[in-house]
C-alpha cells in the first residue's frame, strides 16, 4: 500500500498558515508563513498522521445510483454537460482575472452574446459523439437541461448575464452517495445550478445525498478590482503570496479545484477557490475525508484539473509547466510522477478561456481505459506506453469554450470501495 507520513498534518497545517495570513493581510503573511514552518517540524517528530482504517465512512444505501470515490475506479454513470445556448459571459472582474489578455477583445465585444455559431454548432457535434462513444462503452449518460443563457438577471449585489452548462465539473463533486453543488465564483455562472436540478433530484430520491455550499452574495468585496489590471509577472508573485481576485469576503470555490483519491482530496487555493471555501469543505467532510491544499507555478490557477490529474491509484500526471510546491508528499508515498508531453493544438485554434494543457483534461474510464483527445498523438502515446488503451474523440472545437474530458463531464458512479492511499 502506498504510504505517506504526515501528510495529513502538514497539509492542515499548511491551511491554517495561508488562510491565517489572507486575513492579516500582506505585511503578516511571511510572518504567518516562518511561524508555520518552525512548528512543523516540532510537529512532525511528535505526531504520525495514518487514516484510522477501522473508521468506516456512512455505509452508501443499496442500489444508490451515485457512489464514486475517486478518478479512475470503473465508469458507470456520468452527466455530460451541454454546449447549447453558450454565451460569452459579460466581461466583469472576476473573468478579467481569468482570461489572456488577448482575449480580452473577444468578452468585450461578445460579452452577454452567443459564442460564435458557427463553432458553438461543431462543439455541440463532438460532444454528442463523445456521449455515443460512452455509450458504446458501457456508460450511461445523463445531459443537463437547456437554458437560455442570454437572459440577463439582477440580485441586490450585481446583474449579468449566464454562461452555460458545459462544465458539470466545475459545478458538481460527488464524493461517495453526495452531490455537492459548488457555489461558484463567477457572476455569469451564478445560476448555472439550475440546469443541473432535475437529475440531482432524480439521484436524491433514489438515495443519494444533496449538498449545496453556501451560496456567496458576489459582492463587490468578493473581488480585489485592481487585481486584473497587473502583468503576468506581477501575477506569479502574488500567487506566490497566496493573492488572487477573489478575496476572503465569504466562502467560494469551484468543484473542479478538487481532485480526488479515496480518502485523501486535493485542492488548490485558485482565482475561484479562496480559503474560506476550502475551509467549509474541510469541516463538511471531516473526518472520514482529508482536504490538503496543494499549490503550483501557475501565474493564474483556475480548475486544478489541467494542472495536476490522478489518473489511478500511485498515478499522476503533472504539468511540466505548472510544477506542484508539494511534488515531493507523493513521491515519498510511492507515487508514480508523470510529466505529460507538450500539446499539439495549433497556435491559431481559439481558446478562449483555457490553456493547451487540455490535452492532459482526460477522462479515466477505469485503471486502463482512457479517453483522450484524436488530435494528441504524444500523449495518446504515452499512456500507452503506461499500459492504458486510449478511447480517441475530437473535442477541439469543445475545447474552445473551456475545457477536456475531465471538464465536461461529471462521474456519477464508478464500481469501487472508499480506501486510502496515504496511509
Amino acid at each position: 500500500m502506498l504510504r505517506v507520513r504526515c501528510l495529513r498534518g502538514g497539509s492542515r497545517g499548511a491551511e491554517a498558515a495561508h488562510y491565517i495570513g489572507s486575513r492579516l493581510g500582506r505585511v503578516f503573511t511571511g510572518w504567518v508563513q516562518r511561524s508555520f514552518q518552525s512548528t512543523q517540524a516540532a510537529t512532525a517528530s511528535q505526531n504520525t498522521c495514518a487514516a484510522d482504517d477501522n473508521k468506516a465512512a456512512s455505509p452508501v444505501p443499496k442500489d444508490c445510483p451515485v457512489c464514486s470515490y475517486n478518478e479512475w475506479d470503473p465508469l458507470e454513470e456520468v452527466i455530460v454537460g451541454r454546449a447549447e445556448n453558450a454565451c460569452v459571459p459579460p466581461f466583469s472582474v472576476e473573468v478579467k482575472a481569468n482570461t489572456y489578455e488577448k482575449n480580452w477583445r473577444f468578452y468585450q465585444k461578445f460579452g452577454g452574446q452567443s459564442f460564435p455559431k458557427d463553432h458553438l454548432k461543431k462543439a455541440i457535434a463532438e460532444i454528442e459523439e463523445m456521449c455515443n462513444i460512452l455509450k458504446r462503452e458501457g456508460v450511461i449518460v445523463k445531459r443537463p437541461d437547456s437554458i437560455d443563457w442570454s437572459v440577463k438577471y439582477k440580485t441586490p449585489d450585481f446583474e449579468s448575464t449566464g454562461m452555460y452548462a458545459a462544465m458539470p465539473r466545475d459545478i458538481l463533486l460527488v464524493v461517495g452517495n453526495e452531490i455537492i453543488e459548488a457555489p461558484m465564483a463567477w457572476r455569469a455562472r451564478f445560476f448555472e445550478y439550475r440546469a443541473y436540478r432535475r437529475i440531482i433530484k432524480d439521484y436524491f430520491n433514489c438515495g443519494a445525498k444533496w449538498t449545496t455550499a453556501p451560496k456567496p452574495t458576489m459582492a463587490d468585496e468578493l473581488y480585489d478590482q485592481d487585481y486584473p489590471i497587473r502583468s503576468v509577472e506581477d501575477r506569479h508573485k502574488l500567487a506566490a503570496q497566496g493573492k488572487f481576485v477573489t478575496t476572503e469576503f465569504e466562502p467560494c470555490f469551484d468543484a473542479a479545484d478538487f481532485i480526488r483519491a479515496g480518502r485523501d482530496i486535493f485542492v488548490q487555493r485558485s482565482q475561484v477557490t479562496n480559503y474560506m471555501g476550502i475551509e467549509w469543505m474541510r469541516r463538511h467532510l471531516a473526518p472520514d475525508y482529508r482536504v490538503h491544499i496543494i499549490s503550483f507555478k501557475d501565474p493564474n490557477p483556475m480548475h486544478i484539473d489541467a494542472t495536476f490529474n490522478i489518473i489511478g491509484p500511485g498515478l499522476v500526471l503533472s504539468n511540466p509547466d505548472r510544477p506542484c510546491h508539494q511534488i515531493e508528499l507523493f513521491k515519498k508515498a510511492g507515487w508514480t510522477v508523470i510529466r505529460p508531453p507538450v500539446p499539439l493544438i495549433p497556435d491559431d485554434h481559439p481558446l478562449w478561456m483555457s490553456s493547451k494543457w487540455l490535452s492532459m483534461n482526460v477522462l479515466m474510464l477505469d485503471e486502463k481505459r482512457v479517453m483522450v483527445d484524436a488530435n494528441e498523438t504524444s500523449i495518446q502515446k504515452m499512456f500507452e506506453n503506461l499500459g492504458i488503451s486510449t478511447i480517441k474523440v475530437n473535442i477541439r472545437h469543445a475545447n474552445s469554450l473551456g475545457g477536456g474530458f475531465h471538464c465536461w463531464t461529471c462521474d456519477i458512479r464508478r464500481r469501487g470501495t472508499l480506501k486510502s492511499y496515504f496511509d
